[in-house]
């Protein structure tokens, strides 16, 4: 007879649970199918060079990437390669809290702490669990700052890791290349021009 949860042993506890992450992780892998379709929407769409100069303010520091509004595009698209996207988002979604009206502070805190960083939350980030307690506790009393250490946490997990093979991915080796007689590269010549799928996923710009 079924004992329930309570007589089963802590491993086969924490199996199921290391079970149910893997699965959770494996649905949110983008399909195939989805994944053809866009490249298929995309591919009349024209991307332009990013100046060779900007890019070179990208290297100097991850702060001078993830404020260009570009650079932060093409940032976030890596991520998206490498399934980590949740933590530009996460970045983003503080920027953008500390912009809010004071009325919808608290409204908005909450939802953003629900989605990022409470844990076993959709888009959960990876932090510590006392940077989570003290975010945990900076609602009671919200104000623009109560996501500034769990954000500052997630923007060094960025510039340590994924910034770092960000500068060495093709994508960014790409962007980094002069334009070719200052025309801009179409999608319809990716047989003379190997223009990456994250690079279509940008805006152009003269």
């Amino acid at each position: 007879m079924c004992k329930g949860l309570a007589a089963l042993p802590a491993t086969c506890l924490k199996s199921a649970k290391d079970i149910k992450h893997k699965i959770g992780f494996l649905l949110q892998k983008p399909d195939p199918q989805e994944q053809k379709a866009l490249k298929e929407k995309t591919k009349a769409t024209v991307v332009n060079r990013i100046s060779p100069v900007e890019t070179e303010k990208w290297k100097t520091s991850f702060s001078n990437l993830i404020k260009n509004d570009v650079g932060r595009k093409a940032f976030a698209a890596f991520l998206q390669s490498e399934f980590s996207q949740e933590n530009i988002e996460f970045w983003e979604a503080c920027e953008d809290f500390k912009q809010t009206s004071v009325c919808k502070m608290d409204t908005k805190a909450r939802k953003i702490f629900e989605q990022y960083v409470e844990a076993d939350s959709p888009k959960e980030v990876n932090l510590d669990s006392a940077t989570r307690e003290n975010t945990r506790k900076n609602l009671e009393s919200c104000d623009a700052s109560c996501f500034d250490e769990a954000q500052s946490k997630i923007f060094t997990l960025m510039e340590k890791d994924s910034y770092r093979r960000f500068l060495k991915s093709q994508l960014f080796l790409e962007l980094s290349q002069p334009p070719m007689d200052n025309k801009p590269c179409g999608l319809d010549k990716r047989g003379k021009q190997n223009i990456s799928d994250h690079s279509q996923c940008l805006p152009s710009y003269a």
